[in-house]
C-alpha cells in the first residue's frame, strides 16, 4: 500500500470510530475479526475482486507508469539515488514509489515489489551487515583502547534489530568480532535506517545496518566504515523483486528491471570487492 504498519493501525482507528463498532481483535497472536466485521467479509471481498478489475482495466491504459512498493530504507537509501541514471535515458516513464512520485498512488497492486525477508520473489541483492559512523567519530576511536575500540562509544541501534534476529544489530555484531564488553545493547534507538544514517552522518554515533544502503554516501564521504568491512555479517535473508505478472511484457517495466538487475549486480559486485 505504500504506507507504514503505524499508518494502517491509524487508519483502521478512525474507521472503527467512524462505524461506532470494533473490527479487529488484537491479542498476543495476532489480529482475527469480530463478529461484525465477520458478516461484512463476504461483500467486502467481492466489492475489493470488482475494484482490483476496474483499476487493471484502467490503469493499463497508463502505459507511461511505474508502480512501485519497496521496503522504505532500500527505495530511498539505494533506488532513488541512482534513479536519476534511469531517468535521464527514459524521461518519459513516471515513477510512484511507496506513494510519492511523479504519480498519484493508483489503486490495485503495484507493478513491482521489492521486499527484505522471506517474500516472494526472485533474488535481486544479497547484502552484509557492517559499522558504520562519521568521519570524526572515526578520527576519535583511532585514539581509544586497541584491543577495545568500541567501549564507551555511542552506539546507535535500528528498532527492527531490537525486534527481530532477521536484522543483525550491535549485540550479534560484536558477538562475532569483539570489540566492547559492557552495553552492546545500550543506546538510542532510530525508528529506522534512513534516520540512523542521517544521524551518523552528522556523527551522533556508531550504526550497524546494510552495506548496500551506505553506498551512496561512502561514496560521497558522508560517513565511514570504522571497520575493515572483512569484518560483516551476512544478512539473513536478501532483497526480493516480484512483477506484476500482468505487467511484465510492458515495454517500460522490461526496461526498468532489467536496468534495476543490473545496478543489483553492480552492487553486489562492489559488497565482494570491499568485503573479500
Amino acid at each position: 500500500m505504500g504506507i507504514t504498519p503505524a499508518a494502517v493501525g491509524q487508519r483502521i482507528r478512525a474507521l472503527e470510530d467512524y462505524l461506532g463498532s470494533d473490527l479487529l481483535l488484537r491479542g498476543r497472536s495476532g489480529l482475527a475479526p469480530t463478529a461484525v466485521l465477520e458478516l461484512a467479509m463476504a461483500d467486502l471481498t467481492l466489492a475489493f475482486d470488482a475494484l482490483n478489475r476496474v483499476t487493471d482495466t484502467l490503469d493499463f491504459q497508463r502505459v507511461s507508469e511505474i508502480h512501485i512498493v519497496a521496503d522504505p530504507d532500500w527505495a530511498e537509501l539505494w533506488l532513488l539515488p541512482r534513479l536519476p541514471t534511469f531517468r535521464r535515458d527514459h524521461p518519459r516513464i513516471l515513477f510512484c514509489i511507496n506513494g510519492t512520485g511523479d504519480i498519484p498512488l493508483r489503486l490495485g497492486a503495484p507493478d513491482l515489489r521489492v521486499t527484505y525477508g522471506p517474500e516472494p520473489g526472485d533474488i535481486l541483492l544479497r547484502d552484509v551487515i557492517v559499522p558504520a559512523t562519521g568521519p570524526d567519530n572515526s578520527r576519535r576511536m583511532a585514539a581509544w583502547d586497541p584491543d577495545l575500540p568500541m567501549e564507551g562509544m555511542p552506539l546507535l541501534h535500528l528498532r527492527s534489530q531490537k525486534e527481530s534476529p532477521e536484522h543483525p544489530g550491535w549485540e550479534a555484531w560484536f558477538k562475532t568480532f569483539g570489540g566492547r564488553k559492557e552495553g552492546p545493547g545500550r543506546g538510542v534507538v532510530s525508528p529506522n535506517a534512513r534516520v540512523g544514517i542521517e544521524a551518523i552522518r552528522k556523527d551522533v554515533g556508531f550504526l550497524v545496518c546494510g552495506l548496500s544502503l551506505l553506498m551512496h554516501d561512502l561514496e560521497n564521504r558522508a560517513v565511514v566504515l570504522p571497520f575493515p568491512p572483512v569484518e560483516h555479517l551476512v544478512a539473513p535473508h536478501p532483497y526480493r523483486l516480484w512483477v506484476r505478472p500482468d505487467g511484465a511484457g510492458r515495454p517500460q517495466i522490461r526496461k526498468f528491471v532489467a536496468w534495476l538487475r543490473g545496478e543489483a549486480t553492480e552492487t553486489e559486485r562492489k559488497i565482494k570487492e570491499m568485503t573479500g
